[in-house]
């Protein structure tokens, strides 16, 4: 039995099998061949593989996303089997005697390179969708399937890291806990660890070689550690932990259906954080009163292209639609800093958490921005969706973004396109800057949104993904705690309601805190929507006030 600690990021039991998560790092070699008609054999194969693979895809995304979203996999489909494309790959094998490997891959920079260079702005779109129906091809005659989970069966996922990328195109049905060397507490492997209410550890010096491929391990969310091969006696403790775990579930979901109101009569709505609709059924599983975060990044980070307006309009009816009537509040993308989808092309910054990214690319690109405005604007006629706005430090942000958002609205009207004319805008609390101008932001908008992952990072100073750092990341800083009743008094004071969209809204040390400090809503990762609940209902906010003197 071998014994690797890290530092847990979500707790609970998880037994299975590893999983080695590797990227593929190989180069494509020019290597010389002498049976030319053997090789574009080889290429051919590969080529009826990856239509394959693609046409599963296309079936799987059509029930989870909608036909317009899985559109992709069928348009690549047709790309592979592409006269020109087909003729370049079998010519550059014949004329240089190359291998089949070395002549997808200049197929695929040359057709990229062609697409690229011209004036139409559709077949410039196609450029990165060549260089990947070639690397999807490559990977299969090097046979390095690159963040596939090679089982039938849930795993353990262990990596270096993920990013979050890399995240959103995990299969999450074949995941049953996260181990990774790097990363950190607020990482985006950990917030989707926290989603899937799933033990993760982070920082664990277990090494990534293929004889830990396979291996039978238990993770122990509790305290942080991974049994590689545990013995029969760890086994059996474990075993018996995880039942237990268990029953404390089923005693939580004796709470489905209650009302989040306190023993003293106070009121909160408890919301649940999404990635994608994937995640709807975790929402609906915990009994969440809503959604008060679907982070609508991860549509452009699964995607190789910027997202369509039907391709998103899909989307976002279908979330609205299952929610029947539940509010539903998006974030407008929150591209850039740890997030980063190669097409849009961002420029490299020495601090990118202090860059371009979330509003500020909206704003810089409103041509996106509008996108996503028209079908979110769509969609609202489906549910009852609100619309929330990442990164603001100012008023004029505010105006700017209003000012576009009226000409979205004219544009549907003269359209005949139906939406919901009092949509509520909101406005995410994530930087020192919205917090000192609060009661002004207040007047503007219909509600706040605290960030707290952001907020923590800009207040004290510290990168909350570098891992060296995280002694001194203390979220429960007084001037955090300071920030969040001073965001909540300046929404009250013109009458409008204030929540908290981030982690810490899901810390149950602090829940009382929050009944007392009188948010209206906490957001958190579904698997936290029923012990905040409890801790909810056995709650005398008065009694609370007077025992810390706050009244």
């Amino acid at each position: 039995m071998e014994i690797f600690a890290g530092k847990s990021v979500f707790g609970g039991i998880a037994i299975g099998r590893i999983s080695i998560y590797s990227k593929n790092e190989q180069q494509v070699k020019r290597i010389k061949v002498t049976d030319v008609e053997g090789e574009i054999s080889r290429y051919h194969k590969a080529k009826d593989m990856a239509i394959e693979q693609l046409s599963k895809l296309y079936d799987k995304a059509v029930k989870e996303v909608g036909e317009a979203s899985a559109e992709i996999f069928e348009a690549h489909q047709m790309m592979l089997e592409d006269g020109d494309y087909i003729d370049s790959v079998e010519n550059i094998i014949r004329t240089q005697e190359v291998n089949a490997e070395y002549a997808v891959a200049m197929t695929g920079d040359n057709f990229s390179e062609m697409f690229a260079n011209m004036d139409d702005e559709y077949f410039r779109g196609r450029a990165a969708d060549v260089k990947d129906i070639s690397e999807r091809v490559v990977k299969i005659l090097m046979g390095t399937e690159s963040g596939k989970i090679e089982s039938d069966e849930p795993v353990i996922i262990v990596a270096d890291d993920l990013a979050p990328s890399e995240t959103v195109q995990l299969d999450k049905d074949l995941i049953l806990s996260f181990v990774t060397v790097h990363g950190s507490a607020n990482s985006h492997t950990a917030i989707l660890a926290k989603t899937m209410s799933i033990p993760a550890i982070i920082g664990v010096n277990i090494p990534l070689d293929p004889s830990m491929d396979g291996r039978m391990a238990i993770v122990d969310g509790f305290e942080g550690k991974i049994y590689v091969d545990p013995s029969e006696e760890v086994l059996a403790a474990k075993k018996k932990l995880f039942a237990e775990e268990q029953d404390k579930k089923q005693l939580l979901e004796q709470l489905r259906g209650k009302e989040n109101i306190t023993l003293d009569g106070q009121r909160i709505n408890l919301y649940a954080n999404i990635g994608n609709s994937k995640d709807l059924a975790l929402v609906l599983k915990n009994d969440a009163n809503g959604i008060g975060l679907f982070r609508s990044e991860f549509i452009y980070l699964g995607s190789d292209h910027y997202p369509t307006e039907s391709e998103q309009f899909a989307i976002y009816k279908h979330v609205a639609e299952t929610m029947a009537g539940k509010k539903v509040i998006i974030r407008t993308l929150d591209i850039g800093a740890d997030k980063q989808a190669d097409y849009f092309e961002l420029p490299h910054e020495e601090n990118p958490a202090l860059g371009l990214r979330a509003i500020r690319i909206c704003l810089t690109r409103p041509e996106i921005f509008k996108t996503q405005l028209r079908s979110i604007l769509r969609a609202s006629a489906f549910g009852k969706i609100s619309i929330m706005y990442p990164m603001i430090i100012s008023v004029d942000e505010v105006r700017e973004i209003k000012a576009i958002m009226a000409e979205v609205k004219e544009e549907l009207e003269a359209e005949g396109v139906a939406y919901d004319k009092n949509i509520e805008e909101g406005i995410m609390i994530e930087t020192p800057a919205a917090v000192m101008m609060a009661d002004e932001l207040a007047k503007e908008v219909d509600f706040f949104s605290i960030g707290t992952n952001d907020l923590t990072q800009y207040t004290l100073a510290i990168d909350r993904q570098n891992q060296s750092l995280e002694k001194f990341y203390d979220p429960h800083h007084p001037a955090i705690l300071k920030m969040l009743k001073m965001v909540v008094d300046s929404a009250h004071k013109y009458g409008k309601w204030a929540g908290i969209c981030g982690e810490l809204g899901a810390d149950t040390e602090l829940t009382k805190d929050f009944l007392a400090m009188g948010f209206d809503e906490l957001s958190v990762s579904p698997g936290r929507i029923l012990p905040i609940r409890k801790i909810v209902l056995e709650t005398n906010v008065a009694e609370y006030k007077k025992e810390k003197g706050l009244q």
